[in-house]
């Protein structure tokens, strides 16, 4: 293959660098595009665009293939835990018995949050989201810890303090907002099984952690916890590139998370699925709906297709498997679950669907194992950001790495009026 494309503008010839990834992936390096043309590429939502070299997680879309620093996520998702794969994520490979060791003993050492933040709780209202709450903590951290704003010193302290406080603010955002003591962590309790217990224990009963739910748990987050350069992930990116604590950085990305159209999506499928149930429509109908663009129906298909997957969705086969061992454990007759189905073997045989590649992804699934787990509506995306937040971590480190490190500055076409002359109060019509 040729080692440079060959670029021609105004019968000039360009030649630009090619440059080709550990598994083949082909990019045009531009990097000089504008210094030796006075052109740069326009890529509305960055579709074809590439903004850095990582080697954390590679992503086949059409192949429906997604790995943490080469490892399949079937095998992790199997045989691993969130705080291994979190280790992984961030260093780059799996630990041994006294890393991992070394590592979760950070983690239970950073459970806490200072006392004084605690008492912040009580100054939202019981209707704040816990996204608004969680992003607004975070930012808050860098308050009690001034040496952060040092961003190349203590990464390691840096990085497991966060990764274990977001659960502990995440779990009293939930305590607070259903209006129950909140629950402090236990150091003996692995990292799921004391999110859990922070969770739903209360101060009167004793609490006994259910061992499934921890698996389920875990599998959650390590199907979360990192993929590739999306919205979230190239926002902790770009915020990150300017140099603010990390903390703020992952503040921004949890923002960017919030969206519906990125780490809120599992929840509008099960409020689309819910619709579904309330309503006289069976699964099929509902999908002929979505198929009938000329009709003004506002039927919009949540959980279904991907920018990037162009196959099924890796996570989804997963959690679908999952979602069924904790419903008949419970003893759960979700109809939910049932609707959820029937909608995928009937998009799955369709052509319309099919063609157009329209696969369930992660988000059809995880919202109903996050509901059969107890797990309100309104934490689905919370629960996102504490998976994510390993991955967020571990591209940031590799940022904060990279000797070509510079401040994300991306450029525009400008479409607005050409120069015009300011015209006076009086002589405006």
């Amino acid at each position: 293959m040729s080692t440079h494309a060959k670029l021609i503008v105004d019968d000039k010839e360009y030649l630009l660098p090619i440059v080709v990834g550990s598994e083949g992936e082909k990019a045009i390096d531009i990097t000089q595009l504008r210094n030796q043309t006075g052109f740069i590429t326009l890529d509305s939502g960055y579709m074809n665009t590439g903004s850095t070299k990582s080697a954390i997680t590679f992503l086949d879309g059409e192949q429906g293939i997604l790995r943490y620093r080469g490892i399949p996520i079937e095998h992790l998702a199997e045989h691993s835990t969130f705080v291994e794969t979190s280790y992984l994520l961030i260093y780059g490979e799996l630990p041994n018995k006294q890393q991992l060791q070394h590592f979760s003993q950070l983690l239970s050492n950073h459970s806490m949050i200072h006392e004084d933040m605690r008492h912040f709780f009580d100054g939202y209202p019981a209707s704040a989201h816990p996204m608004a709450i969680l992003s607004s903590m975070v930012n808050t951290l860098s308050t009690y810890y001034p040496e952060s704003v040092n961003v190349f010193e203590n990464i390691e302290v840096q990085s497991t303090r966060l990764l274990s406080k977001l659960r502990t603010i995440a779990a009293f955002s939930y305590k607070k907002s259903i209006g129950k003591p909140i629950m402090y962590p236990l150091n003996h309790l692995t990292y799921c099984a004391n999110f859990l217990h922070m969770m739903y224990a209360i101060p009167s009963e004793p609490y006994e952690v259910d061992q499934d739910m921890v698996k389920a748990l875990n599998m959650l987050l390590i199907l979360h916890a990192d993929h590739e350069q999306n919205c979230s992930t190239s926002t902790v990116r770009l915020c990150g590139s300017s140099l603010p604590n990390l903390y703020t950085t992952i503040s921004a990305g949890i923002c960017a998370l919030w969206g519906p159209l990125h780490g809120g999506a599992n929840q509008e499928v099960i409020e689309m699925l819910q619709k579904l149930k309330d309503s006289d429509m069976s699964p099929k109908e509902y999908l002929g709906k979505v198929k009938d663009k000329k009709s003004n129906n506002n039927i919009r298909l949540m959980g279904f297709g991907h920018r990037v997957y162009k196959n099924y969705d890796p996570r989804a086969k997963i959690l679908k498997k999952m979602t069924g061992v904790i419903l008949s454990k419970k003893g759960i007759d979700d109809p939910l679950l049932d609707i959820a189905m029937e909608m995928e073997e009937v998009a799955l045989s369709d052509s319309y669907f099919i063609e157009r590649k329209l696969y369930p992804n992660v988000d059809f699934y995880s919202g109903i194992l996050y509901k059969a787990m107890g797990i309100p509506i309104n934490m689905f995306t919370v629960m996102f950001a504490i998976g994510r937040l390993p991955g967020w971590i571990s591209h940031w480190r590799e940022m904060m790495e990279d000797p070509d490190r510079k401040i994300g500055r991306p450029r525009q076409i400008y479409t607005g009026p050409t120069e015009r002359p300011y015209v006076p109060m009086d002589k405006r019509k």
